[in-house]
């Protein structure tokens, strides 16, 4: 599921699909988009946030999306004290970002030789 980093250093990457799984629930964008803004949050302060917004999720709920999020390594918890803090790790998502590009230059490549061989 996960790909070896492609520097070399033996960090693991995850899979591009399993990013997307990961994101591809309104509420776990919804705390993405919370935690972008770079501070840490706590799973009472985004189960308030996700209040504010209109969703009556519980805050084990919200747990279960942050371990979701989580086992992609798009977010990390730090235990303090009794509280977990949860984090944005970007680089899952800059990863998707540049397989995304990838792909669409594969695309813009198939479509320009679709289009000589038309025009021919």
């Amino acid at each position: 599921m996960s790909q070896r980093d492609r520097s070399g250093a033996g960090a693991t990457r995850q899979s591009p699909a399993a990013v997307f799984a990961a994101l591809g629930d309104a509420t776990r964008l919804a705390l993405v988009a919370r935690l972008s803004d770079g501070r840490p949050a706590s799973i009472s302060e985004l189960t308030d946030a996700q209040s504010a917004a209109g969703s009556k999720l519980t805050r084990q709920a919200i747990t279960k999306h942050l371990r979701v999020l989580e086992r992609a390594r798009i977010v990390h918890g730090v235990r303090t004290g009794r509280e977990s803090l949860f984090e944005l790790d970007p680089k899952p998502i800059d990863e998707l970002k540049e397989y995304l590009d990838l792909v669409s230059a594969q695309w813009d490549q198939a479509l320009g030789r679709l289009r000589s061989a038309v025009e021919e």
